[in-house]
């Protein structure tokens, strides 16, 4: 079972990723430095090291989804 707490929502739009809420510093509609053909890479298995632009928080992605993208370590509450 995949632990909710490590899932990011996200939305794309175009060949953009971004998600509603930065989990570090709560800043609003963050455009994240991940592009919608890196996905494939991510759900096959290969790790992929997330810096958030707006306050330079990292996560490592494991898997992801069409919503959801899988860390680690827990971001949600």
């Amino acid at each position: 079972m995949i632990p909710f707490e490590n899932t990011l929502p996200y939305e794309t739009i175009k060949n953009d990723i971004y998600i509603s809420e930065c989990p570090f510093c709560s800043r609003e509609n963050v455009l994240l430095p991940l592009k919608k053909t890196n996905l494939p890479e991510i759900r096959e298995g290969r790790k992929h090291l997330l810096v958030f632009p707006c306050c330079r928080g990292k996560l490592t992605l494991i898997d992801a989804d069409s919503d959801y993208l899988l860390s680690t370590r827990p971001i949600r509450c």
